[in-house]
């Protein structure tokens, strides 16, 4: 069936709303960055955040995933204990201290890997769940492709540098939103300010964590090929955002770029509601049924953010594969609306529903639609 598209007033989309924004993009310091609003799915900025770089350590966020989708499936525990091999003790980089004695917790290790960026720690974590660090990153290869990270290729669980080991920013910002999202009871360990073993006490190596402008995780990374990179979350009010960032030259410029992300993308946008949950959008048409069209609205209630500054309007459009064959199931999702906001990199798309059941119809309904298809194609109209 061809695509139909439907181009709705912008007035039936905001009413009682301005009529649109726009505004300059993000000009931050990174070469590279991208910038989500959570609860929207907004794309509020990128640039270059389609293109696989090397993460540094901000890849240990798979590993991380691997590990706590193992706890939710039950495989271990917190107090699972884990054996720490001599190849694990040996890493170099950012550590937590493990001596090839110890028998760290599941709890111990999530701590080493999310405060303290421990490279020993991803290494007795993969070592523990597939055997081999080469055999882990098979396993966490596949599951970022379930996760949906499409320019990910994983060579190794800490981020240490190998040319096959890449990750796009927008493949990092996903992988943080599934963290907070599919794991949220475990999110709290990313925002612990210090972490202690072996009687060794290390900060958190997060920034901006105590700086009162909603930082509460995720991860940092460093290579000299990757620069100063983060993978950062904030929350102000009822909103949150996540970003990623890297490229910078140093620590004090990965802090000056997190704190100018999240005043931004804070400041600079508004909330608007515009659309009702059951609104009826337009009408689409309905092959061989009881009725011509069936009416499409929204399954809930669509609130978008926008740039503050008034400059422009916003489109909006509705697709679907149509005519829609009957019967039709009143609550089917057979459409989509698509909003697309100045001065935002991406279109919004939500899914609309049927408002009515169209069942098929008798003979009346199919000689009429083929009387209907017979005169578009003669260039007749009714009388």
């Amino acid at each position: 069936m061809p695509l139909m598209r439907l181009l709705i007033a912008t007035a039936l989309l905001l009413a009682g709303t301005v009529a649109g924004f726009a505004q300059s993009p993000y000009g931050g310091r990174a070469p590279n960055y991208f910038i989500l609003d959570v609860a929207s799915g907004q794309i509020l900025a990128q640039q270059n955040a389609d293109i696989p770089l090397p993460p540094a350590s901000m890849s240990k966020l798979m590993t991380l995933a691997m590990l706590l989708d193992a706890l939710d499936q039950g495989r271990i525990t917190l107090e699972t204990t884990w054996s720490v091999s001599e190849r694990a003790h040996a890493m170099g980089g950012s550590s937590m201290f493990l001596e090839t004695r110890d028998r760290p917790t599941t709890e111990d290790l999530i701590r080493g890997l999310a405060v303290v960026s421990g490279n020993d720690a991803a290494v007795v974590i993969a070592e523990g769940l597939g055997g081999t660090e080469d055999s882990f990153a098979q396993m966490a290869q596949a599951r970022a492709a379930q996760i949906g990270m499409t320019q990910t290729t994983i060579a190794n669980s800490s981020g240490w540098p190998d040319p096959r080991h890449r990750m796009s920013l927008h493949d990092l910002g996903m992988l943080g939103r599934y963290l907070m999202v599919d794991h949220a009871e475990y999110y709290h360990y990313l925002a612990e300010t210090e972490f202690t073993w072996n009687d060794i006490t290390q900060p958190n190596r997060l920034p901006l964590l105590s700086a009162g402008i909603g930082m509460d995780g995720l991860k940092t990374g460093h290579t000299e090929e990757a620069g100063y990179s983060m993978v950062g979350s904030a929350h102000q009010g009822n909103r949150r955002i996540i970003f990623v960032f890297s490229g910078l030259n140093s620590t004090g410029e990965r802090a000056e770029e997190a704190e100018r992300i999240v005043n931004w993308a804070f400041r600079q946008f508004v909330e608007r509601e515009v659309l009702e949950s059951g609104q009826s959008i337009a009408e689409a048409e309905v092959w061989l049924g009881t009725a011509p069209t069936v009416p499409l609205v929204a399954s809930q209630s669509l609130t978008v953010l926008m740039p503050a500054i008034e400059q422009g309007p916003v489109s909006a459009r509705v697709e679907y594969d149509g005519p829609l064959a009957a019967p039709v199931q009143e609550g089917a999702e057979v459409a989509r609306l698509i909003v697309e906001v100045p001065g935002l990199p991406d279109a919004y798309t939500m899914p609309l529903v049927a408002g009515a059941s169209v069942p098929e119809g008798g003979i009346v309904p199919r000689m009429r639609t083929a009387a209907m298809v017979l005169g578009n194609q003669l260039g007749l109209t009714a009388p």
